[in-house]
C-alpha cells in the first residue's frame, strides 16, 4: 500500500509538478501558492513549499527558511486578493488531531469575510 507521507504520493508534490490542476494564485522559486478546492472563507489560499515537507516538526534546521519562504508569500498574497486592509488568518494544521489531512507543510490564508471563531489575540 502506498504511503501519503512520502513526496511521490503527494497531492500537493503533484500539484506543483502540473500533474495535478490547481488555481494558482502565486507562485516564486521555492513557494506555490493556490485556492483550497474546499474554501473555509471567501477567499482561502494554500501556500506551500516546493520542497515536500510533511508538517512543522519535518522541517530541519537547514530548511528553516521555509516558514519566511511562506510568510513573504502571505505579504505578497494578501494584498493582491484584497484581503491585506480588513485582515485575515493563518492557519498551520500539524498532524491527525489538527486535521491535517494532506502531509505536506501548508499554510491556509484565510479572509475576504468577516471569520467566526474566537482565537486569543
Amino acid at each position: 500500500m502506498s504511503n501519503p507521507k512520502q513526496s511521490k504520493e503527494c497531492i500537493f508534490c503533484k500539484i506543483i509538478e502540473g500533474t495535478l490542476p490547481s488555481e494558482k494564485v502565486y507562485e516564486d522559486d521555492r513557494v506555490f501558492a493556490f485556492r483550497d478546492i474546499s474554501p473555509q472563507a471567501k477567499t482561502h489560499v494554500l501556500i506551500i513549499p516546493k520542497k515536500h515537507v510533511v508538517d512543522i516538526l519535518d522541517v530541519s534546521a537547514e530548511d528553516a527558511h521555509v516558514f519566511s519562504d511562506l510568510l513573504r508569500a502571505v505579504q505578497h498574497i494578501a494584498p493582491q486578493l484584497g484581503i491585506a486592509g480588513t485582515g485575515f488568518r493563518t492557519v498551520f494544521n500539524s498532524g491527525d488531531h489538527a486535521c491535517q489531512t494532506i502531509y505536506h507543510l501548508h499554510l491556509h490564508l484565510l479572509g475576504g469575510e468577516q471569520l467566526g471563531g474566537s482565537m486569543v489575540g
